[in-house]
């Protein structure tokens, strides 16, 4: 992928994390708050593996699944906590795939802990493009 490319990757992960950050400022008994976190988490956590598959392509290491982008970031040292990258990714699969209301607020109280590791690893990314 070209330089261009990987920066404008990397540009909609920023934005798509700012926008998770914001959501996560709405109070929680705001209407669509629950959901409009998760549907930005989901979105967040997407471009994050997408954009880490990127990177490590770049760099001649093939990926073909969320999971084996993330061990492989780990195994790079992109990312500190792999086990919780993969609890990042049941939890994304949880949300995309059956709706349960309980189920859907216990995965909304992580993902405040998920958000600053995403960022972590959007500035990981960006350090290695040079422009972090």
């Amino acid at each position: 992928m070209s330089a261009r490319k990987r920066k404008g990757s990397l540009t909609n992960l920023e934005r798509a994390l700012t926008r998770l950050e914001e959501a996560l400022t709405v109070p929680q008994d705001a209407p669509l708050a629950v959901d409009g976190t998760i549907q930005r988490f989901e979105f967040a956590i997407e471009l994050t593996w997408k954009s880490l598959k990127r990177v490590l392509a770049d760099e001649g290491i093939e990926t073909a699944t969320p999971k084996e982008a993330i061990a492989e970031a780990f195994r790079a040292r992109w990312i500190d906590d792999e086990a919780l990258w993969l609890s990042m990714l049941r939890d994304r699969n949880t949300t995309s795939h059956i709706y349960d209301e309980q189920t859907a607020r216990q995965i909304y109280g992580r993902i405040g802990d998920y958000a600053p590791v995403m960022r972590t690893a959007w500035n990981a990314l960006m350090r290695r493009e040079g422009t972090g």
